[in-house]
């Protein structure tokens, strides 16, 4: 296990500034998963904290050792660093077995034959792949081949783990096997993991915190649910969540106290308490703002029950997709996307009623794009 420090890092290709002042602390035992879309610097900040990229400002400490100082010419060598990179390509040898591949690194260290043996067993049992010792590459499924990865990297006991998008050549089943996996790993063995994807299900799903990137620089650090339920600003929000946020336009009136947004879906009022007050809001002057809405944080009724924060709307399309049914409505100009579980049969028009939780939204100014309302995390009854 280890603790890594980023400071004040900075990466240029030419004139190209791919990495611009990151700041990241990933602490002993973290599952830290560094998101964003591609060419946003994620890969490059894992190539340096590898050794097999040199940024030309900043610092990096591994358990409060120097292992970068850009100013100085210092950097640590790779060997030296104590961590595995499984790459997304595999990168096992063809010659070798599965039992031959995990072993690899242990012979370079020039262990005894008995150790050897034992590190490479527990690593097959861990990975569950201890009946393919004997076989080949081309004789494993690619699932397989990116255990017997996996299971070469932690065989030697890294204090570190870094995958570079270790699932995207798999297909959607075996992603969600091998997600299972690597939490599993990550919970038996303790290993500081940093994991590189584009995908935010895998980021959601595995990891203790979250680095979002964007354009070189890190947006927002933060734990799966903060990240998914409070987006630091509108691009961050866009690009959580499958389906996409719903953006309403609203205005808004702070006087020092209270927020008071209007919009087409209703009226919400929200105490500063629930308000990211260091953000540059307006003072008693109304401005334009953004709300935040989850799809699944809309309710379709189709009787008016009577219930606070229900609206009037209209079906615009429905589709049913087996386990859920997506359903667009409108109110007024106002177009937003419901998540109904299970099927259900909504007619095109059909009047419905919306049933929305104003403590689940979030509210952005539309001048900034920043969050100033943060949404509840409390599960809805």
């Amino acid at each position: 296990m280890s603790k890594i420090e980023l400071k004040n890092i900075d990466k240029f290709y030419g004139d190209n500034h791919v990495l611009r002042n990151i700041n990241l602390t990933i602490d002993d035992g973290d599952f830290m998963t560094l998101l964003g879309p591609s060419g946003c610097g994620k890969t490059t900040t894992l190539r340096v904290i590898s050794g097999l990229e040199k940024p030309q400002n900043g610092i990096m400490l591994m358990d409060g050792k120097t292992i970068i100082n850009a100013e100085e010419a210092f950097y640590e060598s790779p060997s030296k660093r104590n961590l595995n990179l499984v790459f997304q390509s595999y990168a096992l040898w063809p010659h070798m077995t599965t039992f031959e591949n995990v072993a690899f690194g242990l012979k370079i260290k020039r262990l005894p034959k008995h150790e050897v043996a034992e590190r490479v067993m527990s690593a097959l049992h861990k990975m569950r792949i201890e009946e393919y010792r004997d076989r080949y590459p081309n004789e494993l499924s690619g699932g397989q081949q990116q255990r017997v990865a996996i299971a070469r990297a932690i065989a030697t006991s890294p204090k570190l783990l870094l995958l570079d998008e270790p699932l995207s050549n798999l297909d959607a089943r075996l992603r969600i096997d091998m997600r299972a996996e690597l939490k599993r790993l990550h919970r038996e063995t303790g290993t500081t993991i940093i994991y590189v994807t584009h995908d935010q299900v895998e980021a959601l799903t595995m990891s203790t915190k979250i680095a979002l990137f964007k354009e070189g620089e890190i947006a927002q650090v933060a734990t799966p649910l903060e990240l998914y339920t409070n987006p630091i600003d509108l691009a961050a929000a866009d690009f959580i969540g499958n389906p996409r946020i719903n953006f309403i336009d609203a205005t808004a009136v702070f006087n020092g106290s209270e927020l008071l947004v209007k919009s087409e879906l209703g009226e919400y009022k929200y105490v500063k308490e629930k308000m990211k007050l260091d953000e540059e809001i307006p003072l008693n002057q109304s401005f334009t703002c953004v709300l935040g809405i989850r799809p699944e944080m809309v309710e379709i009724e189709t009787e008016d029950t009577g219930r606070d924060h229900s609206v009037a709307a209209t079906v615009y399309a429905s589709q049913p997709a087996g386990s859920e049914t997506l359903v667009t409505l409108t109110v007024g100009n106002a177009e937003f996307l419901a998540i109904q579980i299970g099927l259900n049969d909504y007619e095109i028009n059909q009047k419905v009623h919306a049933v929305l939780h104003p403590s689940r939204m979030n509210v952005y100014n539309k001048a900034t794009g920043r969050l100033i309302k943060f949404a509840s995390a409390k599960r809805i009854k």
